[in-house]
């Protein structure tokens, strides 16, 4: 039942995420989509906040009177500056928390939550969390009527829950009740809360290799074109000054953070807290639920196993370290170790192995890292598989993942497809052995670039297809470029992926005839 209706749910928000990311891809394409950089643009607005905060704090005066005059003078007569500050402070906040919200409901839908993902899932929605009451302890502190609003509606939603002996919103109840040291307070507590969300930032992360803390160059610099666009047509301003001994009229609310209070007075106040706690709940267990299958981890062949760090270095997701041998190895000095908590089974390993090599001559499949359920036998047998099934005067292999354009029922002819968990998990090697055992061509698919479900799968492959064999393991320095392909699809792309493997058919053709056919059946590198 759960897992039926979660499944709807994310198939359904699949679709509008790839027609929308679609859309903009045509203006911003791989990382420089916004959609693939959602974690990062969300950093890069804390930055933004933390820096435009500092600055207003230095002129900021807490106390009942100067808190809202400071502020002014900011706004109006340091236009130029301090009010662009506080606009960039403002839209910023708003900006942090719609990306923390698309992040959220994107990895849901692309089912990234899940398994070892469950960590990065369960740290990051504290972290929008403490958002909300930093974000309304700013608007508090302009002192305006907004501000005024929030005290008051604030202190009286927490005077529901049973924890104060006294109800808290008696402060509000006149403008003597409020003094200055109150404002201090809560400046203390808007900064104090500010550190919590870096602190629950940098857990969110911990399990992640390169995470990205800030998006690419040319998208940085166009969100802060935006924003400082957005200031000047738009600066923020203050409402009317703060006054306890009048209820304020009409407020302008900011609805990125105050969504809650047109529903206390909708609903109730113990119905906001019900809203608030039930989805607390369901997001927190939403990994466990239902409950997944042990999900295969990676495992290590310490036969075959150098301690060169090359898997180390691929894995996404801080899942292997080295460490001093334990067989006593006369020429190696360490081995890979699997952290299993962390393990996605991504096979990405495998593909970074340099003992991972189909056979040559009387020797046996190798390799010193593998995924037990979708190990490199099965890869072989897969590969050897598909091409004995083709029967055309150009065969094209296509290896591409599971989590990319379908390639069930590819409808190409000549072509085959094996699917990986991720595309990055295909040694290299394995390029110049179906070339030599009768592939024409072999084509590499996978996720779009910038959005990799296993977050470096296609960046891993272009970089050992590379013609600069900077990146180990790379191709065979013998395989002729022109005889590999390669187009990223999601999901939705089908249609264009099919249309670039017949491209790529017809520029076999005419690189077989300009060069005559090619070599087969020798030993693979």
């Amino acid at each position: 039942m759960i897992s039926t209706i979660l499944l709807k749910l994310q198939k359904l928000g699949l679709r509008l995420f790839q027609a929308v990311e679609g859309l903009i891809g045509y203006a911003f394409r791989g990382f420089s989509n916004p959609f693939y950089s959602l974690g990062a643009l969300a950093f890069y607005f804390f930055y933004i906040i933390v820096g435009t905060g500092i600055y207003l704090f230095i002129f900021y005066d807490p106390s009942i009177k100067g808190s809202y005059d400071t502020v002014q003078y900011l706004t109006r007569d340091q236009w130029y500056l301090g009010g662009i500050m506080r606009s960039f402070h403002r839209y910023a906040s708003d900006a942090l928390v719609l990306t923390m919200v698309l992040h959220i409901l994107r990895e849901f839908v692309l089912g990234r939550y899940r398994g070892a993902r469950w960590f990065a899932w369960v740290t990051g929605y504290p972290a929008l969390m403490l958002i909300f009451p930093s974000g309304l302890i700013g608007y508090w502190l302009v002192w305006d009527t907004l501000g005024q609003f929030i005290a008051v509606r604030s202190t009286e939603w927490l005077d529901w829950l049973p924890i104060f002996s006294e109800p808290s919103a008696r402060n509000f109840l006149t403008n003597a009740s409020v003094s200055d040291l109150f404002f201090r307070l809560i400046l203390i507590g808007h900064i104090a809360l500010s550190v919590f969300v870096f602190v629950a930032l940098l857990m969110h992360v911990k399990n992640i290799s390169r995470a990205m803390t800030s998006p690419p160059r040319n998208l940085a610099i166009g969100t802060l074109l935006f924003l400082l666009i957005l200031s000047l047509l738009e600066p923020a301003a203050s409402q009317a000054r703060a006054d306890l001994s009048i209820v304020p009229g009409i407020i302008n609310i900011d609805w990125f953070y105050m969504f809650l209070y047109p529903l206390m007075d909708l609903w109730s106040l113990g119905g906001a807290w019900a809203l608030v706690i039930v989805t607390s709940l369901l997001l927190l267990l939403l990994p466990w639920l239902p409950p997944q299958r042990d999900q295969p981890v990676a495992k290590v062949l310490l036969e075959k196993c150098s301690g060169c760090n090359l898997c180390v270095v691929d894995c996404p997701y801080e899942a292997i370290v080295l460490q001093p041998r334990s067989d006593g190895h006369p020429s190696y000095v360490r081995e890979a170790v699997v952290v299993e908590d962390n393990c996605v089974g991504c096979g990405i390993c495998t593909g970074a192995c340099p003992f991972s090599r189909p056979p040559r001559g009387g020797e046996t499949l190798t390799t010193g890292i593998d995924i037990p359920s979708r190990d490199i036998q099965h890869l072989h047998s897969a590969s050897v598989q598909a091409l004995a099934a083709l029967r055309a005067e150009i065969k094209v292999l296509v290896y591409g993942c599971d989590h990319g354009a379908v390639l069930d029922n590819l409808g190409v002819h000549g072509a085959a497809a094996v699917s990986l968990p991720c595309t990055a998990a295909l040694p290299a090697s394995f390029i110049g052995y179906m070339l030599r055992h009768g592939a024409d061509g072999i084509f590499l698919t996978g996720c779009r670039m910038g959005d990799c479900y296993n977050r470096l799968g296609n960046i891993w492959v272009e970089q050992r297809l590379a013609l600069d064999f900077k990146h180990r393991p790379h191709l065979p320095r013998w395989v002729p470029p022109q005889r590999i392909g390669h187009y990223w699809a999601g999901p939705g792309d089908k249609a264009r992926l099919v249309k670039a493997i017949e491209r790529f058919q017809q520029e076999l053709r005419d690189f077989s005839d300009n060069n005559g056919p090619k070599a087969e059946n020798g030993d693979s590198q």
